[in-house]
Order: structure tokens, then C-alpha cells, then sequence
């Protein structure tokens, strides 16, 4: 997030804070590609948060879902108010609450989405470890720098050649939204290798040519790929809308772990994907390194991390500082 944002976030506050005798009739909620946003789609197939809402006495609510390319967008969208929710990944989190930590617009989450791991392809063949990358490469992820994926290349690099050096790659990354830039590595054109996420790196890996460099997990462990957040003063004025947005995602997970297939139908459906079958998605969903849960794993090593290079002023004491009160309950770390 750019001081542009920020600023352009801060100036929406006193449309924000105004004193409201009831909850909003609408919402907006941004989200980005890929199965890290499955539970979001069964949501919205669904209208989970719609029935939630309206059992807590909100009746009608009006839903909106906006799917956009990174998470310099989501940030921006959030802070100005023009979406209520987002999706990030924790760099993104712990980013938005230093910045606006304090304000009427400090961000929390409410809940995790899921644990996944990021995925580094190339179709370089001399490309066997990150170690192999050299200044012809080019390495696509959603957001450098402040992705999750631009921070596990940081610390994989770090882990490799030592703390100093976590920059090393990152004048090698370029912004690109996922569809975009597995695109790119297919034709070989722009970058030819890519951060990428479920399904996207499932689809390059069936080209020949095409490998696997490294799974983020081995850089930092299993952890939360996603977070649904909010800002506070959105929150404290709409707390029953909160309590149908983790509700609706506690459903949606337990649909997915239930259902697969019935999941991987809606998401083939609503992200128009014409590459799988549902059993296709069904071998993804199912993979034993992705969970779709909204208890939030590592957030506290990413923090530290972030810390340590000065990207956020402020190292929160634990994860529960991210998190809004009544998502202390979760046992995360």
C-alpha cells in the first residue's frame, strides 16, 4: 500500500464515521482468482452471508462481490470505502494494520480463510533451486514487495543466502494478476516463471517444459494464505454483519470438506474456468497441503519477518493483535 492509498483511505473517514442507528443494507467484498477464494464462492452461491445476516435481524441484505487483481487494489478499495471486506494474505494484513493502527480505520480480520501454500514455476530448465535465477529471468507475482508471495521469495531467499541478502530476487518480480501471468509463462513471453496459487500452478505444471521451483511452505512452514478483514469503524457499527461474514465462512469450509465436487462445480461456474473438470478440482481442493480453514497459522512468523526488514513499524504481540476480539476464540498462531 502506497502513501497515495493511504491518504486517499483517511480522506473517506468522516463519510465512514458518521453515527447510524442501524446496520448497513449493503455490503461489498473484494476478493482476487484462484482457489485461496473458493469459500468466498460457495458464500456467494450460496447467500450464506445474506442468511446469517437475516438470523441476526438484517433482513435484505444486499451483496455485492467484486473480484479484482491484487492486493494494492483490495487495500485501496478498503480504505476508501468502497468495499467493506477483503481477502488478503497476512503481509497485506499486518501492512494495513501498522499503517492504520490507532485510527478510525484500523484493519483486523475477522477470521482466516485458509492455509495454502504458494507455488514457484519456471519454464527455465536451468532453473532448479531460487539459487539458478539470474537477471534474464523474470518471476511474476500479484503485487511485489507486498504480496505473499514477493515476501516468500523474501524469506526463501533470506533462508538461503542469509538475513542481509532477503532482497536479492526482488528486482526480478513483476506485478501480474495470476490469470495474466500464467498466461505469460505458457507463451513464454513477458516472465517465464510465476509465484502463483492453486489451480494456476496445477495448470502449468501439466505443460511439459514446466517445473516446480519451490512451495512456500518450505520457506516458513504451513500458513494462512488468506484473511478476511475489515476496518474498525465498520465494524463496531456493524458488528451483527461481521457475525454473518465468519459464519458464513465456517459454513462455506465445512461445505467444501463435505461436498468437494459440489464445491468444485461453483467454482468452476463462477470463475468461468473451462481448463478442468470438476474431479479435476476435486484432486486440488482435496490436496492434503490445502486447508480450508479460518484459524490463521503463522501469522506471527510473517510479522517478525516483516519487522525485521522494516516494513511495518509495529510487531504485534501476537496474532490476536490482528484480530478482531470475538476471533479470539480461534487457535492460531
Amino acid at each position: 500500500m502506497n502513501r497515495r492509498e493511504f491518504v486517499t483511505g483517511l480522506v473517506a473517514v468522516p463519510a465512514l464515521v458518521r453515527p447510524a442507528s442501524a446496520e448497513v443494507s449493503a455490503i461489498r467484498l473484494g476478493k482476487q482468482y484462484g482457489l485461496p477464494f473458493l469459500p468466498q464462492m460457495v458464500m456467494e452461491d450460496h447467500r450464506l452471508i445474506e442468511a446469517h445476516a437475516a438470523s441476526l435481524g438484517i433482513k435484505g441484505l444486499g451483496v455485492v462481490w467484486q473480484t479484482m487483481g491484487g492486493p494494492g487494489a483490495l487495500n485501496d478499495g478498503l480504505l476508501s470505502g468502497h468495499i467493506q471486506f477483503v481477502n488478503v494474505a497476512s503481509p497485506s494484513l499486518a501492512t494495513l494494520w501498522d499503517k492504520t493502527f490507532g485510527s478510525a480505520l484500523e484493519v483486523r480480520a475477522i477470521c482466516a480463510v485458509q492455509s495454502m501454500p504458494y507455488i514457484l514455476t519456471t519454464r527455465n530448465p536451468a532453473v532448479k533451486t531460487i539459487a539458478d535465477f539470474t537477471a534474464a529471468d523474470r518471476i511474476a507475482v500479484p503485487t511485489v514487495k507486498i504480496s505473499g508471495q514477493a515476501m516468500a521469495l523474501q524469506m526463501a531467499a533470506a533462508k538461503l543466502w542469509g538475513f542481509e541478502k532477503y532482497d536479492r530476487l526482488d528486482e526480478l518480480t513483476v506485478s501480474m494478476g495470476h490469470p495474466d501471468a500464467m498466461q505469460a509463462v505458457l507463451s513464454g513471453q513477458t516472465v517465464n516463471s510465476h509465484f502463483s496459487v492453486a489451480p494456476f500452478n496445477y495448470y502449468e505444471l501439466r505443460v511439459p517444459g514446466i517445473h516446480k521451483v519451490l512451495s512456500s511452505y518450505e520457506a516458513d512452514g504451513k500458513h494462512t494464505n488468506g484473511l478476511q478483514v475489515t476496518t474498525k469503524v465498520f465494524h463496531d457499527a456493524n458488528p451483527n454483519i461481521c457475525k454473518a461474514v465468519r459464519a458464513a465462512h465456517e459454513d462455506a469450509n465445512a461445505f467444501i470438506k463435505r461436498e468437494p465436487k459440489a464445491a468444485a462445480e461453483i467454482y468452476l461456474k463462477l470463475a468461468n474456468d473451462r481448463k478442468n473438470s470438476a474431479d479435476d478440482l476435486v484432486s486440488m481442493i482435496t490436496d492434503p497441503d490445502i486447508d480450508y480453514t479460518t484459524t490463521p497459522a503463522n501469522l506471527m512468523k510473517h510479522a517478525e519477518f516483516m519487522y525485521k526488514v522494516g516494513r511495518i513499524k509495529r510487531l504485534p504481540a501476537s496474532w490476536k493483535d490482528l484480530f478482531f476480539a470475538e476471533a479470539h476464540d480461534l487457535k492460531g498462531s
